[in-house]
Formats: structure tokens, C-alpha cells, sequence
């Protein structure tokens, strides 16, 4: 089964001339192999093209993707057009948590969307939407039988919790309570989602984490069969990431539950059970067999689908279950000062410290404790109040990230001053495929990736890097761990990270720098320290424990109150490192 795929915004005819069409077999041979559409877009015959790959080699765009997939895979569960992305297979729904890990542009949302009713699947003919007796068809004998079937009966009442919390403020004008009120069916804790203080607040002038908290509410409050959360850990600090589990973790006692994930501690600690979609990105998606989570998640961080022997990636994602490296040590960039920031209603104290080249420095704590004020500080965009940050060499990549250049990737890039030779060795092929996207029309992810690109290729002693994981996927965000951590080495540079994904910052970090406090009042900026010394002193104070997974090396929560759980916290091992 041959798929091709043309990327529309790539797919420039004003600009080439359209040499996929011209060195075509076919349409050399007289057949329309390749033709165009009413805006000049290629279209491609899948039938009739051969494979043959001449028009991907010949394409100045990198627009055509042409992919050979086994027949067995059968007819697909939703194409989107033409020569579009289509997705294989659906997840299977489950008393308690089933969780979806894969890429970013593999179908998770899509299948999310099928499964709760707000997408009608059309089987691979687009503009003809399926009935349901055929999708109950194509499904009979398997588990997913009963849940299209309810669907089509409409005995099922889905609750969904999109990805897309920041279109909140677009779409209602009004304070946070009363668009609670709107979804109002039963009784959820807002003291547990930190909500309760903001009830009064315009949801026009929210935080992005406030904003996924409410979203969460208002999901949670609906009386359904069962619940969607795409993304919900996203603007979400590591204690507030915990409180959404837990209360969505006593939700699934009762009802089933359906995420999208990215922080991997998170959805193994929620999650009984996943599905790993895999695939081209842009092109095409496979959801895998349901698997146990701590299967499923070591299956996708190997590569590896054993029960489908299916590898999808050429090598496997490692974590060092001992101390990280310490080819650092030694090498002592600068002393800096201690200094402190004062507003209206909130002050941050910052002790002395000593950065060494060659270090990523990882820093955590709670949101609203002045760890983006003191990158700012750094960064020179603001001033201590008292105290003095010596002036560096700083390349600052920002908590939120927005562009209104007029232009493509592209352009951006050829206008922004960087070393050519770490743009070329690391950079080059992570952005590449975005070369001709208007950089306006860039997706989170997608934004995210060049600003980190842009960012990290720079002359600069010192890096600051403000949630830089946000909007990636676990593959890429493992990957900018490395190429931060290879990047800093072969500068003998310092970079400070900040970021809530423990996952992440554990690949990454050589030590920790821990901010305490009282959120929106008071924040303490400690000292570096050890890996193990300040995630210890971090999750204490959380009151989380990790172990590590004996097959991957990855950080693994401790349900609370379990055994392990107990036992570490005993032993005031909160950060366990083998």
C-alpha cells in the first residue's frame, strides 16, 4: 500500500518548475501520475505512482512525502484530503486510565476527536464521512466494538479537555467563575486545582497555567461516561502536575479516561495502560496495541513494538542511573552576586553562586516563585533592586514565545546573526522541514523549535533557556536535552534551564538550583547544588518520591502513600539515583 503525501504550505509552483512533474516515469509515459489542482498544488495518482521517489529527490521544497505501508494495515480510520495526513487504527477506551504517546503530528488529537464523537471518521474518503455502521464493521470482533457501537446510539456522554487552552480568553469574556458555571453539573475540588483565589479574576488576564487549570474544572464538572484531557499538564508546575493527576486519578476509579501526554512521569503515573502511536509526522499515524504502561512506555523509548515487531526508531532513549558527568567540575566561569528584586507585592532574594563552564545548571520550583524575573535579570530586561548582576554575553530564549516577523523560517533565520558551525551541527536538521512555513503560522511546537534553535546557535557565554520543553514531544524534547547538554560542552558556555518536566531536567541538568518561597508573595533563589542534593531538597518539599525503571534508567513517581513511597521518605531519599 503506497501513501503519498504533499505538504501544501511547502508545495511552492510559483516558485520551482515543477520538476517532480517533469521527471515524472509516468507522466513521461503519458499517464497523470502527477498533475494540478486549481491553485497550481501538486496531486499525486497513488495508484498509479511507482515509488520510485524521484519526485522527493527532484522537489526544491522537500513538500512530497511518498511512503510504502504493508497491506495488512487495511483502510484507514481518517484521511483529510488528497494526498494528506491519515491515521490507522484507534485506542481502545477502559475502566481507569488509557494513555496515547507518540510524536507531535501523528493523530493522537485525531483519534482523540473519532473517539469522543466530535470528529466523524470518513475511512480514507475524504468529503464522505463514514456511517457507523460501516466503522462498526470494520471493528467487529474487537474490544472497541461496544464503544462505537454506544456512540452511534448516543448512549455515551463525552467530556473533552483540548489541547488548545490559550483560545479560552478568544472565545469568553467574563471572570473564571462564571465560566465554571457554564459546565456546572457536579461538585470538583477548585481548592485542590488552586483555583479558588481566582474565582473573581477576568479570565482575559489569567496565567497559562490558570488557564489549564480551569479547563480541567470545567471538564471534570460535566457528568460524563468518559473524559478526554489532551495535553493537561502543559503551563503546569511539578506540584500542580501532581494535584491534576490525583484528582483525575480518583475520576478514573469510576469513569473511563482517554489522555494525550507528554511529560512521561506524569502519564506513567496516571496511566494503567497505553497505546504508542507511531509514524511519519505530517504524513501518516499507527496506533499500536494496548499495552501496560510500564511496558508501553519502555517500548517507545526503546524503538521497539515487540508484539507488532515493528522498529520505529534507530536507537534507543537511554537515562544514566547514576550521577551525570562531571567533566565540568573545575572550570569556573564567574562568581556572581547575590541580589534581590522587589515589586508591589512580591520579592525574590538570590544567593551567591559559582557557574562552571561546560554545566547545564537545571532550575525548578512552583510557578509564581521568580524564577522567569531572575532569567530576566540575567538577561539584562530587568534590574535587581539591590545588589549587582555583572553584564554577560547572555543568548535568552523566553517562557512564551512569539514572533511577528513577515516572513518564512527561512528568512528569519538568514537574518538573525549565529555560529554557522552549531547551527549546521546541530540545529539544521531539527528546523529544516519548517524552511518555508510563514513563521505566523507556526504551531507552539513548531515556534518553540526555532526559538531554541535561534537561541542556542548564538555567540554566548551564558544560555537562558525559559521552559524550553513546552509544546514538544518526548522524542524532541530528549533531544534538545542532548544537543543542550553537547552544545554547552563543545562551548565551555553555562546554560540555565528552566523547566517542569522532571524527566527532562533529569537528561539534562549537571546540578540543580532550587527557588522556594511563597508563590506570588516570596521566592528564595538557593544556591547550585548536586543532582541529588537538590532534587532531594526540591521534591521534599513537594513530597514526591522517584525510583528509576531497571530496563530504561528513567525517573519513575511513586504512587503516594505506597510501599516504595514510604520507604524512600523514611530514608529521606526522595530522588533516587541507584
Amino acid at each position: 500500500m503506497r501513501i503519498a503525501v504533499i505538504d501544501r504550505d511547502k508545495c511552492q509552483p510559483k516558485r520551482c518548475s515543477q520538476e517532480c512533474i517533469k521527471y515524472c516515469p509516468g507522466v513521461r509515459m503519458g499517464e497523470e501520475t502527477i498533475t494540478q489542482d486549481e491553485e497550481g498544488k501538486l496531486l499525486i495518482a497513488e495508484p498509479l505512482c511507482s515509488g520510485c521517489g524521484i519526485c522527493i529527490k527532484k522537489c526544491p521544497f522537500n513538500a512530497i512525502a511518498i511512503v510504502n505501508l504493508p497491506e495488512e494495515l487495511g483502510q484507514p480510520v481518517h484521511k483529510y484530503g488528497e494526498n494528506t495526513f491519515r491515521v490507522f487504527g484507534l485506542p481502545v477506551p477502559k475502566k481507569g486510565v488509557v494513555g496515547i504517546i507518540g510524536p507531535n503530528g501523528i493523530g493522537k488529537s485525531t483519534v482523540l476527536n473519532i473517539l469522543a464523537g466530535k470528529l466523524t471518521p470518513n475511512l480514507g474518503h475524504p468529503g464522505q464521512d463514514a456511517s457507523w455502521d460501516e466503522l462498526i464493521e470494520l471493528y467487529r470482533g474487537q474490544e472497541i466494538q461496544k464503544h462505537l457501537e454506544d456512540l452511534k446510539e448516543g448512549k455515551i456522554r463525552a467530556a473533552f479537555k483540548p489541547q488548545s487552552v490559550d483560545l479560552i480568553p478568544k472565545k469568553f469574556d467574563g471572570t473564571v467563575k462564571e465560566f465554571l458555571e457554564q459546565t456546572k453539573e457536579r461538585e470538583v475540588d477548585l481548592a485542590t486545582l488552586q483555583l479558588d483565589g481566582i474565582l473573581k479574576n477576568k479570565v482575559s488576564e489569567v496565567s497559562g497555567g490558570e488557564l489549564q487549570r480551569m479547563a480541567i474544572a470545567a471538564t471534570l464538572q460535566k457528568k460524563a461516561d468518559i473524559y478526554f484531557f489532551d495535553e493537561p499538564s502543559s503551563y503546569l508546575d511539578v506540584k500542580q502536575r501532581m494535584n491534576i493527576a490525583k484528582v483525575i486519578r480518583e475520576l478514573a476509579e469510576k469513569k473511563k479516561v482517554i489522555l494525550v501526554e507528554h511529560d512521561l512521569a506524569v502519564l506513567d503515573y496516571l496511566s494503567e495502560y497505553v497505546h504508542v502511536l507511531y509514524g511519519q509526522n505530517g504524513v501518516y499515524g499507527i496506533v499500536s496495541s494496548l499495552k501496560s504502561v510500564r511496558v508501553g512506555i519502555n517500548e517507545f523509548l526503546d524503538g521497539y513494538l515487540r508484539s507488532e515487531n515493528m522498529r520505529f526508531r534507530d536507537h534507543p532513549i537511554r537515562f544514566e542511573v547514576n550521577a551525570p558527568n562531571e567533566e565540568w567540575k573545575g572550570r569556573t566561569y564567574k562568581e556572581t552576586s547575590e541580589f534581590t528584586k522587589k515589586y508591589d507585592r512580591f520579592e525574590l532574594q538570590v544567593e551567591p553562586s559559582k557557574l562552571q563552564q561546560g554545566e547545564v545548571i537545571g532550575i525548578v520550583g512552583p510557578n509564581g516563585i521568580g524564577k522567569s524575573t531572575y532569567m530576566k535579570i540575567h538577561a539584562g530586561l530587568e534590574k535587581p533592586t539591590t545588589g549587582k548582576v555583572e553584564p554577560d554575553k547572555i543568548s535568552y530564549k523566553p517562557q512564551y514565545t512569539h514572533s511577528d516577523f513577515e516572513g518564512n523560517v527561512a528568512e528569519l533565520l538568514a537574518e538573525t546573526k549565529r555560529d554557522k558551525e552549531i547551527y549546521e551541527q546541530f540545529f539544521k536538521k531539527e528546523v529544516e522541514d519548517l524552511y518555508e512555513k510563514p513563521v505566523q503560522k507556526l504551531s507552539g511546537g513548531e515556534l518553540q523549535r526555532v526559538s531554541i534553535a535561534l537561541a542556542l546557535s548564538r555567540e554566548a557565554d551564558v544560555y537562558l533557556l525559559d521552559e524550553p520543553s513546552a509544546f514538544l514531544d518526548v522524542e524532541q524534547r530528549i533531544r534538545l536535552a542532548e544537543i543542550i547538554k553537547k552544545v554547552t560542552e563543545k562551548r565551555r558556555c553555562v546554560t540555565l534551564v528552566i523547566d517542569h518536566d522532571i524527566v527532562f531536567q533529569d537528561y539534562v541538568s549537571n546540578r540543580m538550583m532550587v527557588f522556594d518561597g511563597e508563590p506570588g508573595k516570596t521566592g528564595h533563589a538557593h544556591i547550585p547544588e548536586s543532582m541529588h542534593t537538590g532534587m532531594n531538597s526540591f521534591l521534599k518539599d513537594m513530597q514526591i518520591t522517584y525510583r528509576r525503571d531497571p530496563e530504561s534508567g528513567r525517573p519513575r513517581v511513586n504512587k503516594l502513600n505506597s510501599q516504595r513511597d514510604l520507604e524512600q521518605k523514611k530514608k529521606g531519599e526522595y530522588y533516587y539515583t541507584g
